[in-house]
């Protein structure tokens, strides 16, 4: 089966029919290009014209769906209107499948028409001229670039203010699509951050609280019955007065109420202390010279470092409390420098494993999260057995530094 012709625009069969209209009025006037006793015309009359006429205004049809086609078989009918007395519709219609080929024709045929076309102008300039030496020799050259020359320069300063439009267009929605992209990432990385956040605050007083309910219900005695509901009461009020503190600072993002401060290691006596109500066995090494824990604030410490280190200190603690053997609980904090930046290292250590008795569950998000900070601040983080006592490592830089990768936890607690 042949191949069916592309089917043409309706423009293009507005302009066909525009220049065939045309061409036969002025066929019906006898208007003509030339006369036809010129040595140029070997067919005169005026219906030797209609033949490259009307394959002209085929040519028409094709301009958009297959230019180059148009444009070689134009090329062919215009030849054939040269040897005539000529019709200025024939060329006019071939001027503008020039125009056309450059213009929705493919890239290269784009770039070698507007060249061939000045190569022929040049060449119908000069070689006339230097034949018959004379100044009209010259028109030959003028002709040849107002009918070629002319509408393939003008079709590619269209194509290329086309070409340039389209990319800018591109280069918007590529825009916009990545500020999207980069919104979405914002969201998720901030209800990332507020998880952390939410978990860091309330599992150590759950955690704790879990597991006195567990020794109350248990162990069948008054006083220790007593005493368990004191240490519950006291971590349920202090658990509903952070999560309020959470809940206050995400609601109130612009009022005139300032939000609650972030807790710095100037608290880490507080925590210590209610991690020992919790009968855990701390002690506190502190070897910084910016007096922690006396409520003369830390000065040199980074706030985002103090926030990380007491969070760290805070979930370590909270492990220790769910996983951890009876025995000493070591939280150490110590400035140092590896050839580098200051680097605030923070070192927990506690018994691996647990005996039998109340316990609390634990997912392993914790290990995430401490990590996670670590990493923001391009730092490291280790958690894993060592010895006999789970060992957490956290070093935090103090100077801005890139995010590096810090070391995956070697897994939750055994």
């Amino acid at each position: 089966m042949a191949a069916a012709l592309p089917r043409p625009h309706r423009f293009d069969v507005y302009v066909a029919c525009g220049g065939l209209l045309g061409g036969l009025v002025l066929m019906a006037l006898g208007l003509a290009l030339r006369p036809a006793d010129e040595p140029l015309v070997l067919l005169p009359g005026a219906w030797a014209v209609l033949p490259p006429l009307v394959v002209m205004s085929g040519c028409e049809l094709l301009r958009r769906s297959a230019p180059r086609t148009a444009l070689l078989t134009g090329t062919a009918a215009l030849a054939l209107d040269t040897v005539t007395q000529g019709s200025v519709a024939t060329v006019l219609m071939f001027t503008d499948l020039v125009y056309a080929a450059v213009l929705y024709g493919p890239p290269a045929s784009a770039r070698r028409i507007p060249r061939i076309t000045g190569l022929l102008t040049v060449a119908g300039t000069v070689v006339p001229y230097a034949v018959w030496r004379v100044p009209e020799a010259l028109l030959i050259g003028v002709v040849i670039g107002a009918v070629a020359f002319g509408p393939a320069a003008t079709g590619l300063i269209v194509r290329d203010h086309r070409d340039a439009a389209i990319a800018a267009r591109l280069h918007a929605e590529q825009t916009t699509l990545l500020a999207e992209m980069d919104r979405r990432e914002a969201v998720v990385a901030e209800r990332a951050r507020m998880a952390r956040e939410l978990h860091d605050m309330v599992a150590n007083h759950l955690s704790a609280i879990a597991i006195h309910s567990t020794a109350a219900l248990s162990i069948d005695d008054p006083r220790t019955s007593h005493e368990a509901l004191g240490v519950i009461r006291e971590n349920s009020v202090d658990g509903l007065a952070e999560m309020r503190r959470l809940i206050g600072i995400l609601r109130d993002g612009g009022g005139d109420r300032e939000p609650a401060a972030a807790p710095t290691l100037d608290g880490l006596d507080a925590l210590v202390d209610g991690a020992r109500a919790n009968g855990l066995d701390v002690t506190l090494d502190i070897d910084i010279d910016t007096g922690f824990g006396t409520g003369t604030g830390t000065g040199r410490i980074p706030a985002p470092v103090e926030l990380a280190a007491y969070r760290i200190v805070q979930e370590s603690l909270t492990n220790a409390l769910k996983h951890a053997r009876p025995g000493p609980v070591t939280v150490a904090l110590a400035l140092t420098r590896h050839d580098g930046p200051r680097v605030l290292d923070v070192e927990i250590s506690s018994p691996c494993g647990r005996e039998d008795g109340p316990r609390a569950p634990g997912s392993g998000a914790g290990l995430v999260g401490m990590r996670e900070r670590a990493t923001l601040l391009g730092g490291t983080f280790t958690a894993g057995p060592h010895g006999g006592r789970w060992t957490v490592h956290a070093s935090l830089p103090l100077a801005e530094a890139e995010p590096g990768h810090g070391k995956d936890p070697e897994g939750d607690r055994p």
